[in-house]
């Protein structure tokens, strides 16, 4: 059953498209990299304040921004990514790095979902000051972004 979705996946109308056009492969994947860096580029600020450093940069103002800038970023790339995995699914999914990789990712996502969700964000952002849970929680984010970046530029070595 998996190969025939690896295969009905690789036949799909984007992935031909990809696998003809070398600029379009070469447009997505740059959109891929654009994607990650303002996900990257906007959670590693807020973690950081979270964890508290800049404690002079007001939480209120920088949380919503850079969650919703690091929100869209994460989506781009997901889209970005699905179809760059739509060019060769079989092997992307035998490879332990891009495995690895999408782990690492649920964890990040989820996470971010346990952060925003409870009432302890909404805390956070009205007394700028955030509680131990949020700091760790903050860490863990700051981790496995991180990692997650490194999973994926480790993806072209095996």
């Amino acid at each position: 059953m998996t190969a025939d979705l690896f295969e009905w996946i690789a036949a799909a109308p984007p992935a031909a498209a990809l696998r003809r056009s070398a600029l379009l492969y070469i447009v997505v994947n740059a959109a891929h990299i654009l994607s990650i860096g303002l996900l990257i580029g906007a959670i590693l600020p807020l973690d950081l304040r979270l964890m508290g450093w800049f404690q002079s940069v007001p939480l209120a103002v920088i949380g919503p921004f850079l969650s919703t800038a690091a929100a869209t970023g994460l989506a781009l790339a997901i889209l970005t990514g699905a179809l760059l995995f739509s060019v060769r699914p079989a092997e992307y999914a035998e490879n332990p790095a891009f495995l690895a990789k999408l782990s690492i990712i649920a964890l990040g996502i989820l996470n971010a979902i346990l952060i925003h969700t409870g009432k302890g964000w909404r805390h956070t952002l009205a007394d700028e000051i955030a509680p131990r849970r949020i700091r760790y929680a903050a860490g863990i984010s700051l981790c496995a972004w991180i990692a997650s970046l490194l999973a994926g530029r480790w993806i072209g070595f095996l």
